[in-house]
């Protein structure tokens, strides 16, 4: 498991900061904060080098973009294949999400389609990897929340 990162009130603020517009400039984060530019810069700077900053990004309604279909897959893998198939499937560009879980299934994939064809594809090749015992999808009716930003 990775190891956590000591941070101070000033750098969760400049987090959250840009959790909520990650397109804000240094001069007005350090006006907002009541800090320096140079200050922002530099803890700016060591949240990124530190791994907590990983890229910035917009966030979409994929739904206003054509992603009608949101599903959950649950896989279940042959012993010893489970780093394999979660590499393989993180490459596919409809997969937001790729998780390890207890239980049992083995891993837990989140992805959206366009429509059922798409889906049916993707479920298909899943099912085609010669490591896959079997999938079990459930597709989303109705999104109540979905927000990843988290501090």
């Amino acid at each position: 498991m990775i190891g956590t990162v000591n941070m101070d009130d000033l750098d969760r603020r400049i987090l959250q900061a840009y959790l909520n517009d990650s397109r804000v400039s240094f001069r007005e984060l350090a006006h907002r904060l009541g800090v320096s530019t140079t200050t922002v810069q530099a803890r700016t700077s060591k949240l990124e080098k530190s791994g907590i900053i990983k890229a910035y990004s917009a966030i979409f309604d994929h739904e206003r973009i054509g992603y009608q279909l949101t599903v959950l897959t649950e896989v279940t893998v042959a012993k010893g294949k489970l780093l394999e198939l979660e590499q393989q499937v993180a490459r596919m560009p409809q997969v937001m999400a790729v998780y390890d879980v207890t239980g049992l299934t083995d891993a837990m994939v989140i992805a959206k389609f366009k429509n059922r064809d798409e889906l049916s594809k993707f479920t298909k090749s899943l099912l085609a990897m010669p490591f896959v015992e079997r999938t079990n999808t459930h597709m989303v009716l109705t999104t109540v929340k979905e927000d990843f930003r988290l501090l």
